[in-house]
């Protein structure tokens, strides 16, 4: 038996491990690999693990012998689910390992950006002290209302720790979740997004990517938002216009962003659509890592291997997922 792991940067000691001491071949690669290296590697393996590397259906058919492709992560956008059906190759991801996770970290991202905590350390580190001046205030999360744009697991344990923890008001954009899932989560329903955005001090994108909702926040959106609105995005880049985006931060329109995911990665600090963003103290940019903790990366690891050894032996792969694109497969798969 052979797999492919593609985006070798993120490590993951236990999948390699678990795969070898099977007696699989384990080929790792680099990210962003070119599509007709890929397509070489996979010319004899049985499966493809990937993250962030497009699995197009020309990768898929160069695999005559795949018996899956397993996604160690969430997000399926990269993956041409149609070209693997037309085979019959079961796709898989691993939905819930870092759903806490994730939340925590956009509220990390909101907490420190609500309190000045990039801005009053970066001066601090310069200057060595500061004083209770104007422009250092900060603003609390209890009494503020946060609107949530996409209300899955991640968001409703967004809304758990700002509403039951912090006592703001949590307000809900998802057509795709009903009033009373949202009021039992601690969240108030409102079906129009342009609204929510105009009254919230508070956005968080808990999104998935898909047609439908790619750019669905863009510059008429983030013209809605207050002024002193801070936005979090822990979900997919391209779920915002990004050019919109850092326009609207540099003109000042609203107070400042907290984004780990970009429709482009890496970043730079020259050359990439964000760069503008770089060195500003009411901007988090960090490196898509909020699902990066040792106890999510743990249940990571475990739930691919058990996806791995489903398909190498030859019984149905578990999809745990609700994503229609996973749930319309009928070959290879079993649903929980």
């Amino acid at each position: 038996m052979k797999a492919v792991r593609t985006d070798r940067e993120l490590e993951c000691p236990g999948i390699d491990a678990g795969l070898r001491a099977r007696g699989v071949k384990l080929v790792t690669l680099p990210d962003r690999i070119p599509e007709a290296e890929l397509m070489a590697a996979v010319a004899d393996a049985d499966l493809i693990l990937m993250c962030y590397t497009p699995i197009t259906a020309r990768v898929i058919e160069a695999a005559p012998n795949l018996r899956g492709i397993v996604k160690y992560g969430v997000g399926i956008d990269a993956i041409d689910i149609e070209a693997a059906m037309r085979r019959g190759i079961p796709v898989v991801n691993v939905p819930e390992y870092a759903e806490e996770t994730v939340a925590e970290g956009a509220f990390a991202l909101m907490i420190a950006l609500a309190k000045r905590l990039p801005a009053i350390s970066g001066a601090v580190s310069r200057d060595g002290w500061v004083w209770p001046e104007h422009r250092w205030l900060g603003r609390d999360i209890s009494g503020s209302t946060l609107g949530l744009v996409g209300c899955g697991k991640i968001g409703r344990s967004m809304a758990r720790m700002a509403g039951q923890g912090f006592r703001a008001r949590v307000l809900g954009f998802d057509p795709g979740v009903d009033a009373a899932t949202m009021r039992d989560a601690g969240i108030e329903k409102v079906d129009d997004l342009q609204a929510i955005l105009r009254v919230c001090d508070f956005i968080s994108v808990h999104c998935v990517l898909n047609e439908q909702t790619r750019g669905l926040i863009g510059g008429q959106e983030l013209a809605c938002m207050k002024p002193s609105a801070i936005l979090i995005n822990v979900s997919r880049g391209a779920l915002i216009d990004e050019a919109a985006l850092v326009e609207a931060i540099v003109a000042g329109r609203i107070a400042g962003a907290g984004l780990d995911v970009y429709s482009l990665e890496p970043l730079a600090k020259s050359g990439h659509p964000m760069s503008a963003l770089f060195d500003r103290d009411n901007v988090i940019l960090f490196p898509h890592l909020t699902f990066f903790t040792h106890e999510a990366m743990r249940r990571l690891e475990d739930d691919t291997l058990e996806r791995c050894f489903e398909l190498l032996d030859g019984r149905p792969v578990t999809i745990r997922s609700h994503d229609p694109r996973l749930r319309a497969q009928t070959v290879g798969v079993s649903f929980r």
